[in-house]
């Protein structure tokens, strides 16, 4: 099972709600005291709840999953013929047709098990695969904490110029989930990857500017 979605989007999330609190309070002008304390409580906070609703998520996707074949079951038990025409007209928009097609129908209908699952697949768009409620959810709440940690790291080691280092290790971050997401992309991967870096970035400039604005008038 692949879960590196799950890593991708956790990883993502991280970084971008992390270097925003660390650009927000560089703006606000506020002491690395409070830039880590704001930090890490998004760190452990932020990321049990990204992973508590992917773990809510994967699970009710589950759930759907059984409730649909227990019903297509139940239809095939109930309404075989129906549910026969059903396939038939499936493979029929597929381009089957006359002996070809009967074959095929009768091929799937002949057990329960391959008849349910093309119902799931084919009506339904359904993976038959199913995921992992808790390593989804695992493995995003450690992409969230290993990436949302990069932008913490140069003022928890109290590097000269903290946020400028924070900030050109944050960008190696967001092109390198970037990259790895075009995985699922028909773009390349350096496309990919500052997509992903302009997102990221827009997103703490935004932070910066606020923390600025609040500084100014508080």
């Amino acid at each position: 099972m692949n879960y590196l979605r799950d890593w991708v989007y956790g990883g993502i999330d991280g970084a971008v709600t992390t270097f925003a609190i660390v650009a927000g309070a560089v703006g606000a002008d506020l002491s690395t005291r409070v830039v880590l304390i704001l930090g890490i409580a998004n760190l452990l906070a932020d990321g049990f709840s990204m992973a508590a609703a992917n773990f809510s998520g994967t699970r009710t996707e589950i759930e759907d999953y059984d409730r649909l074949k227990q019903m297509e079951e139940r239809h095939i038990q109930l309404f075989p013929e129906g549910e026969r025409q059903e396939i038939r007209q499936i493979y029929r928009n597929k381009g089957f047709k006359g002996s070809n097609l009967e074959a095929l129908v009768a091929l799937i209908t002949s057990r329960q098990e391959p008849w349910v699952d093309t119902m799931l697949t084919e009506e339904h768009g359904l993976a038959l695969v199913k995921r992992s409620p808790v390593k989804a959810a695992l493995s995003t709440f450690a992409a969230f904490v290993i990436c949302g940690a990069v932008p913490l790291l140069s003022f928890v080691l109290g590097l000269p110029d903290a946020a400028v280092i924070a900030t050109a290790l944050t960008a190696l971050v967001f092109f390198g989930i970037g990259s790895v997401k075009s995985l699922w992309s028909t773009y390349s991967w350096w496309r990919s990857g500052t997509e992903t870096l302009v997102i990221g970035m827009a997103a703490a400039l935004l932070a910066f500017l606020v923390g600025r604005l609040l500084e100014a008038i508080v």
